[in-house]
């Protein structure tokens, strides 16, 4: 689906993604790629079974396979409260410590393998629980083509579209192409409990900006070119990178950065996102982009059609409302 700025609608394939961008526009991409983060093991003593969902290190946001510390969300939470231990082979076991914020643990690993070799003998890739059991041969299609740098725990689900054929037909139109890595949380994904949206509170991520990003922005901004965002993850991390001046800062830093309507946007033109579900972060942020109503009308019209919602199903091409 393509959302115009004047509120108007267009269906179309993904195949056409390309022919929506003029030449000299630039397309940024978030090339961060899912660990394999769910591990299960048994719990000791008893047997039982546990998973253990790894967030990131306790020390930081940043993804570090050499930490033994880490928050993490567990099941059963009501079996594995601090000092019990779990085990996911005989020369690898974790125990809980603590419990953090909103029921995570603080875990730590005892074993002489890195937690990054620990993670690829026993890990799996955290897909959607909507997915299920079923869903876990199709793991490998949790991840990006141009998935580089390893830290989040849930993909940036709007560049799941792409192929290699739609990335090579945007070169031929001249689109500019930088990247971003914005490691997600599964903050981004909380939804909405408190009954006023300004009452939600997000937890943060780390985010890193090229060097020669921010001199690519402002040239596409003097060719009078627009600035497209594949994902709310780069359209949060370019809009959260934004110094006083107006200008994209390089480097590396972590934002909890909650746009809702009234939001100033300074950087972001246009954008491709999934189908989100009410009561999200995700659709609030799409809806202070492009306008309520028109978010809404354009809603409507997805339903009646039958897109697909969730990691797995349809995109729309959004550009920034006329008052926003």
């Amino acid at each position: 689906m393509v959302l115009r700025s004047d509120g108007s609608v267009e269906h179309r394939l993904f195949t056409d993604f390309p022919s929506l961008l003029e030449p000299g526009d630039l397309l940024v991409l978030n090339e961060t790629r899912v660990i394999r983060a769910r591990l299960r093991g048994r719990r000791l003593p008893g047997g039982g079974g546990a998973e253990i969902l790894l967030l990131h290190p306790a020390a930081g946001l940043a993804f570090d396979p050499s930490a033994t510390r880490w928050l993490a969300l567990v099941r059963p939470g009501q079996k594995l409260r601090p000092g019990r231990r779990i085990a996911l082979d005989d020369d690898a076991v974790i125990t809980v410590e603590s419990v953090a914020e909103g029921g995570a643990r603080v875990v730590r690993f005892d074993s002489e393998h890195a937690v990054g070799e620990l993670l690829e003998r026993h890990g799996e890739v955290p897909l959607p629980p909507y997915i299920g059991e079923a869903g876990r041969p199709y793991a490998d299609r949790y991840q990006t083509v141009f998935a580089r740098v390893a830290g989040s725990v849930a993909a940036p689900t709007a560049s799941l579209h792409f192929t290699r054929r739609v990335l090579d037909d945007l070169e031929r139109r001249r689109v500019a192409i930088s990247r971003i890595v914005l490691d997600i949380g599964l903050g981004t994904f909380r939804p909405i409990v408190e009954n006023r949206l300004e009452e939600h509170r997000m937890h943060a991520e780390r985010y890193e900006i090229p060097s020669d990003l921010p001199a690519a922005i402002e040239r596409t901004r003097r060719e009078g070119r627009r600035v497209v965002a594949a994902g709310t993850t780069v359209v949060r991390a370019l809009e959260a990178a934004v110094d006083e001046g107006g200008r994209v800062r390089e480097g590396a830093a972590e934002t909890a950065l909650y746009i809702k309507p009234g939001f100033r946007f300074r950087v972001i033109d246009a954008m491709l996102t999934n189908f989100h579900l009410p009561r999200s972060t995700l659709l609030v942020l799409v809806s202070a982009f492009a306008g309520y109503d028109a978010v809404r009308r354009a809603y409507e019209q997805a339903v009646s059609l039958g897109y697909r919602f969730f990691s797995f199903g349809d995109a729309m091409f959004v550009e920034r409302g006329q008052d926003t």
